[in-house]
């Protein structure tokens, strides 16, 4: 990867009843709750602090209802149209397969050797029923760095956040699966380095 590629500017969506909950979404189209909203605004507000024309900036979004919600929130905060920005099917989250929907308790009860083996190996398990590894999922994503041409604001989900830090900035695999992503701000990945505003 190159050190020249445009800043990004990483916002995950906001809370979902599903996240407070501490289920596994995955895949599914889970809208934000009232306090997702709220961060969306927030992460807006934040944007608005780092960039003096945000208008400037490319936007895309992961096709998920809780990042489109997310986007067009945090676009109306900045002033700019709140729909004038691209999807991206890369950009969705990694599918948790047959655990979409559990909590992780639920999971311990359903398969205590599934939920040892995910512990034992977070990024190259794959859960059963067409789930996705980070590894997969990294694959999937990669490619969308390489296609950055200008400065560019893009919303999507913890996992592809965690992706995105072990390719673009060398983040070791190991420590980027238990990296906390935070809803309501900012990742700004720079080159190699990233930081949260």
């Amino acid at each position: 990867m190159s050190s020249l590629r445009p800043t990004i500017y990483f916002v995950r969506h906001g809370e979902t009843d599903w996240n407070l909950e501490g289920r596994l979404q995955g895949q599914k189209d889970i809208p934000l709750n009232d306090f997702g909203r709220v961060q969306a605004e927030e992460a807006g507000r934040r944007l608005q602090a780092l960039t003096p024309h945000p208008e400037d900036l490319d936007y895309v979004s992961s096709p998920m209802l809780r990042t489109r919600e997310t986007m067009e929130i945090m676009r109306e905060a900045l002033g700019l149209h709140p729909t004038a920005y691209r999807l991206d099917d890369r950009l969705v989250e990694l599918t948790f397969g047959a655990w979409e929907g559990l909590t992780w308790k639920e999971v311990r009860a359903l398969t205590q050797q599934g939920a040892a083996a995910r512990e034992r190996d977070k990024w190259g398990f794959a859960p059963p029923g067409g789930g996705e590894s980070y590894a997969m999922l990294t694959e999937r994503v990669a490619p969308i760095l390489d296609g950055i041409t200008r400065e560019t604001v893009m919303v999507g989900h913890g996992g592809v956040a965690r992706a995105f830090l072990t390719v673009a900035c060398g983040v070791n695999r190991r420590h980027a699966v238990n990296m906390d992503i935070w809803q309501g701000k900012v990742l700004v990945i720079e080159g190699r380095k990233h930081y949260w505003a």
